[in-house]
């Protein structure tokens, strides 16, 4: 064994080595950003919403829909939509358990509850083959997510859909920008919700995105918590009296149904703009750096891109959160954990594991929020829904499967290629850690 080939854990040297000063770091922030923001500041209007009908406007654009809609952050935007796919007291959504707690959580405000799926081991995105069976006469609504930016597979998913006349409610929070076949996700649902805050790839404060082409959905999201705009129509200039897509709607204009104030500060949205303004530019960037990683481990053993297939017309768009799936057996056993231990020691990014699954979180189980003296899961239900351990066995395995990488904001080829090294290197040499 070459000295080389020695893994720094075990006293070998580094495989990294460059100064990695501006290769993670975001979000990219200038002097257009700055003067974006202080130009609110200076005329005072924060609470305004001027700024931010110009950033729906450019949105919806991008995205080739009707409408977006600015809310105060994507959970806000993702309980507005399923307020507006018609979720009430007892009504499912069906979710994965494998996301951020905002995909789901917000159900049990408006009473209703959620039935999880599992996922593809490949994709990490909910399996269209396990959402069909658990669609009940409750059910209202189907929450794919692009996990990690990996477009879900949307097709199956709108087939479903369609069959059973319920909703798709997209949480795109992950990838903004992505593809799925050649179309933006964010448009192929009836609905979508972005959250745009500053760790994301959109990054623009705090702050998140609905997209629709329906109009009754639009018009229901504005009425749930943008007090000022439940006029819906005040934001196309069309007359009071022309209301005719949600008549349901109209005795009420004036106060926001869900008593919520969910309008995004204009701080956000300027910045917003601007960000949306070199997004293109900068995701593309990140797409080639993020792509030259995978290219450069295609064939280690153990280690899979989670990425889509090349050619395939999807992408990931800013990668948001990017992983990597990886295969213990081909690796002698080697367990995750001390894999991403070595990796780490190597000088690069590798945090193995997730986070914890909803379908088996205390909240989602045993939590009464509202006093209704039962876990607020099945508070409103007709049966007990709640999914014990060994329910979701592909969501419940991926903890010894799934790891992140580092995520590149730039394509500089020789820091990039320090860190596949440091992969392939204690891939390769796993036999030292058995």
């Amino acid at each position: 064994m070459g000295e080389g080939s020695k893994l720094a854990i075990l006293g070998g040297p580094k495989a990294v080595t460059l100064d990695q000063k501006g290769i993670t770091g975001w979000p990219i922030v200038t002097e257009e950003d700055e003067e974006a923001v202080l130009e609110v500041l200076r005329r005072g209007a924060m609470s305004g919403r001027d700024v931010t009908m110009q950033f729906e406007q450019e949105y919806a654009d991008w995205h080739g829909t009707k409408y977006a809609l600015g809310h105060s952050s994507g959970t806000a935007a993702l309980q507005a939509a399923m307020w507006a796919c018609g979720v009430g007291v007892g009504d499912e959504i069906i979710s994965p358990s494998l996301t951020y707690w905002a995909s789901a959580l917000p159900v049990f405000g408006l009473q209703g509850t959620v039935v999880f799926a599992d996922v593809h081991p490949d994709t990490l995105t909910i399996d269209p083959g396990d959402i069909e069976h658990r669609i009940t006469q409750r059910t209202k609504a189907i929450v794919p997510v692009h996990l990690g930016g990996h477009p879900a597979d949307m097709d199956p998913i709108m087939d479903i859909a369609e069959k059973h006349d319920i909703k798709v409610i997209e949480d795109v929070s992950h990838a903004h920008g992505a593809l799925y076949k050649g179309r933006l996700v964010g448009a192929i649902g009836h609905v979508a919700c972005f959250s745009i805050m500053s760790g994301k790839a959109l990054a623009t404060g705090e702050g998140g995105m609905l997209t629709t082409s329906d109009r009754y959905i639009w018009e229901k999201a504005t009425a749930w918590g943008h007090y000022g705009r439940t006029r819906a129509t005040q934001w196309t200039g069309e007359l009071e009296e022309q209301i005719i897509t949600a008549p349901d709607l109209t005795p009420f204009v004036g106060m926001p149904w869900g008593g919520y104030k969910y309008r995004m500060h204009q701080l956000t949205s300027a910045m917003g703009r601007v960000q949306l303004k070199h997004y293109k530019e900068r995701m593309a960037e990140i797409q080639q750096a993020m792509n030259y990683f995978w290219d450069l481990l295609e064939g280690v053993p153990g280690l899979q891109a989670h990425r889509p297939p090349q050619n395939s017309g999807s992408t990931m768009g800013g990668w948001y959160a990017p992983r990597g799936i990886y295969n213990s057996e081909k690796l002698g056993g080697l367990h995750l954990h001390r894999f991403a231990e070595a990796v780490a020691a190597e000088g690069a990014t590798c945090g193995a594991g997730s986070r914890r699954r909803l379908h088996l979180h205390p909240l989602f189980n045993e939590a009464d929020i509202y006093g209704h003296g039962k876990p607020t899961r099945i508070a409103n239900s007709d049966r007990d829904l709640r999914q014990p351990e060994g329910s979701l066995p592909v969501t419940e395995a991926e903890g010894d499967r799934v790891y992140n990488i580092p995520w590149f904001k730039h394509y500089w080829p020789k820091i990039i290629e320090e860190h596949a090294a440091a992969y392939r290197k204690v891939a390769e040499n796993a036999d030292q850690l058995l």
